[in-house]
């Protein structure tokens, strides 16, 4: 199913489900405090954005930060109602126009992972390794290069790099994180250093990717770096461990179910909801909104 089909059904479908009420009973059930919305995002356009974050407003909801979370989780401070948390993966070129300048105007705390050597280098393996797919080199694409051993992804990514054309640079500046430090509504997280699948990393890989994240991070933003995102979502034990070596106190997954009060027993497997860019905005309602739980329903 391409992909202008696959969002018209899925469009049809987020239409019923609004017309049938279930819409509603979700807000109804967010709003009275049953779990939090946790939803995060990779690069929507700005209007995708703005629209989002303009209903999410206009129904009643209220946006907390990643501390206030700590907060809730560590300090014991009351479980908020109609809460809405924001955050962000990867730290692409375009959320400082799309993203940062809409959370500051509407005073929406936005919570950006970064993959540092994406940030430093300018582009992420995974689209060069998409790029190279359609540029036909024969190398292994993108999903089959995730189920790689790291050592082998690292040693592939470094062939696509020479060969592919890479175009625009994708991934913000140090210089553009740093401008936007100081804002009261910007905050950033590590996303660990290659953004590698951390169960195919060895024990000393994963966590010189955890460290050299967090250091870097830290470096840029001037901040103390405690919160995490599991790249693609994959983690397991081992993750969080060295994640509680390193002294982080959050790390999120990409579990697309809202955030319940049961879930903070291990805040090393925070669940978030996704939004899906480029798909229409009342499917994406269904998703924040934690109607459609599964990662395959129509993605």
């Amino acid at each position: 199913m391409n992909k202008k089909r696959r969002n018209i059904y899925a469009q049809m479908i987020a239409k019923a489900v609004i017309k049938l009420g279930i819409l509603n009973i979700a807000k109804k059930k967010a709003l009275k405090g049953k779990h939090i919305l946790s939803i995060y995002f990779h690069k929507p356009s700005k209007e995708e954005f703005e629209k989002i974050i303009l209903w999410l407003k206009n129904n009643g909801f209220k946006f907390i930060s990643i501390d206030n979370l700590k907060e809730v989780i560590y300090k014991k401070a009351p479980f908020p109602k109609g809460a809405v948390l924001i955050t962000v993966d990867d730290g692409w070129a375009s959320n400082i126009e799309n993203m940062t300048t809409v959370a500051k105007a509407h005073q929406v705390p936005l919570t950006i992972f970064l993959a540092t050597e994406a940030i430093e280098e300018g582009y992420y393996w995974f689209s060069t390794a998409k790029k190279a797919s359609r540029q036909k080199l024969g190398y292994p694409n993108s999903e089959q290069m995730k189920k790689l051993p790291n050592t082998e992804r690292l040693a592939l990514y470094q062939k696509l790099k020479v060969q592919t054309t890479q175009g625009n640079r994708e991934a913000m500046t140090i210089e553009e994180i740093k401008s936007v430090k100081e804002d009261n509504y910007i905050s950033f997280g590590a996303h660990t250093h290659s953004h590698p699948i951390l169960p195919n990393c060895t024990d000393e890989e994963a966590r010189k990717e955890i460290e050299i994240s967090k250091e870097k991070v830290s470096l840029w933003s001037g901040k103390s770096v405690d919160t995490f995102a599991y790249p693609n979502g994959d983690y397991g034990e081992r993750e969080s461990n060295l994640l509680k070596e390193n002294g982080f106190k959050l790390a999120f997954t990409t579990k697309a179910t809202p955030l319940r009060k049961n879930d903070f027993t291990n805040p090393y497997s925070l669940p978030r909801l996704g939004f899906l860019e480029g798909a229409s905005h009342e499917e994406n309602l269904c998703r924040i909104l934690g109607i459609w739980y599964s990662k395959s329903t129509f993605r």
